[in-house]
């Protein structure tokens, strides 16, 4: 008698799990909030194609796709309404964030989020994402967001039939070569490099300078400002400040009142400028412009470096929709989510499995200096340092921008990273 009761009672667990797992299943119905600031050509369609997916596999869920412009900077429109709701305690189901200390700085330590150590262990991600990757998406130990891809920042975009207007037949590899050409292009009346400083601490020099920096310094000496070890008052700090307010020289001569989100309409154009120091979410935006007219050099004197950032998703603590937001993160980890996402949006799969067959020259070669070259972290696209540290150095170097005071600009990040507490 005790043994059928204890039979049925085995029986009755089982069923009731097997019961709760169907529930789970059937959960996945309502809506789907996803805050974003990928609006621009390129992007709109790669989330797009991820869209797709997941409501092939869930048909009852209705996506609100909650992109918002500007987010490119430190100052973005769609994070400052995130930051707002994240703090009143009304979080959308998952959001777009750069992986590393963008995420971590602002709401995983402040316990805002859910960990995600479970969800890696299920989808056997901790196989196919790099252990690396898998750091940076870590706090002490826990991952806490899903990486949807890879991108490179070090990218120097140029016109060939720009150059070749000038007589230049080769990208620069150096930046003494690269102010060799844009007097040469500046002779020829057009513009060496887009830049677009409109937005208050956009960031765009941001971008930049970080690449520049690398240049200078190399990768050790690079990251080494990051735990105090180099301070920013460091003459190589000082030289790379000293070449980007000379590159403003040659730039399009109104970069104080281009916008970021207008810069790729003013490179394409016939008398656009003939290079542009972008990372590679460019080439996904000129693909979707149809234009064919660029092609891709690393950053002058980064050759030995991927500077790597990368886009991510994770799941919030209070997420209306948690069901629906863990079957979207699913999605977005899948080999399938990535190979219909990174082929249009220019990047490559955080995932090590992905299929070449999908992508295009440009993201063969990413693949493969992504596994073979240095990489170092993106201190504008939050990989490096904190969201606090990046407000103040975009405010430095947009008062570079304006007042081309390289002493005042490299003061003021002494400042910011003075009150970081790098080292401490």
């Amino acid at each position: 008698m005790r043994r059928t009761i204890l039979v049925l009672l085995v029986l009755s667990m089982v069923l009731a799990g097997s019961l709760a797992g169907c529930a789970s299943e059937e959960e996945v119905s309502g809506e789907l909030e996803i805050f974003s600031w990928w609006t621009s050509g390129g992007e709109v369609e790669a989330l797009n194609a991820v869209y797709d997916i997941f409501s092939a596999a869930y048909p009852d869920v209705t996506i609100s796709n909650a992109a918002l412009a500007g987010g490119q900077g430190q100052g973005g429109n769609m994070k400052a309404l995130l930051e707002t709701r994240m703090l009143g305690g009304e979080p959308p189901d998952s959001f777009q964030v750069h992986l590393g200390h963008e995420l971590t700085d602002s709401h995983v330590i402040a316990d805002r989020m859910e960990p995600l150590g479970w969800l890696y262990e299920e989808e056997g991600w901790y196989d196919v994402m790099p252990e690396d990757v898998v750091a940076i998406a870590s706090y002490e130990g826990e991952p806490y967001s899903v990486p949807v891809n890879i991108h490179r920042s070090n990218c120097l975009w140029y016109r060939p039939s720009r150059l070749a207007e000038a007589g230049i037949t080769a990208p620069p590899n150096t930046w003494d070569e690269f102010f060799e050409m844009a007097e040469k292009l500046k002779a020829a009346g057009i513009p060496a490099i887009a830049i677009a400083e409109q937005d208050a601490n956009g960031g765009f020099s941001g971008h930049m300078l970080e690449n520049i920096l690398l240049s200078v310094m190399g990768g050790e000496k690079y990251r080494r400002l990051f735990d105090g070890t180099v301070g920013w008052d460091d003459p190589d700090v000082t030289e790379a400040l000293e070449i980007m307010n000379k590159i403003y020289d040659y730039a399009n001569p109104d970069y104080l009142s281009t916008a970021w989100g207008d810069i790729n309409d003013r490179f394409v154009t016939d008398d656009g400028p003939a290079m542009m120091l972008m990372g590679d979410w460019t080439h996904g935006v000129l693909m979707s412009k149809g234009f064919k007219d660029y092609e891709f050099i690393a950053a002058p004197g980064t050759h030995d470096y991927f500077m790597v950032l990368s886009d991510s998703f994770g799941l919030p603590k209070g997420a209306p929709h948690r069901e629906n937001a863990v079957a979207f993160l699913r999605i977005i980890g899948s080999k399938e989510g990535q190979d219909a996402f990174n082929p249009i949006k220019g990047s490559i799969p955080a995932r090590t499995d992905g299929d070449r067959s999908k992508y295009d020259e440009y993201q063969h070669g990413a693949m493969d200096d992504f596994a073979s070259l240095e990489g170092t972290p993106s201190i504008q696209h939050g990989a490096a340092t904190s969201q606090a540290f990046l407000v103040d150095y975009d405010i430095a170097l947009a008062d570079l921008a304006t007042n081309r005071d390289v002493a005042k600009a490299q003061s003021l990040m002494v400042a910011a990273a003075a009150t970081e507490g790098f080292g401490e």
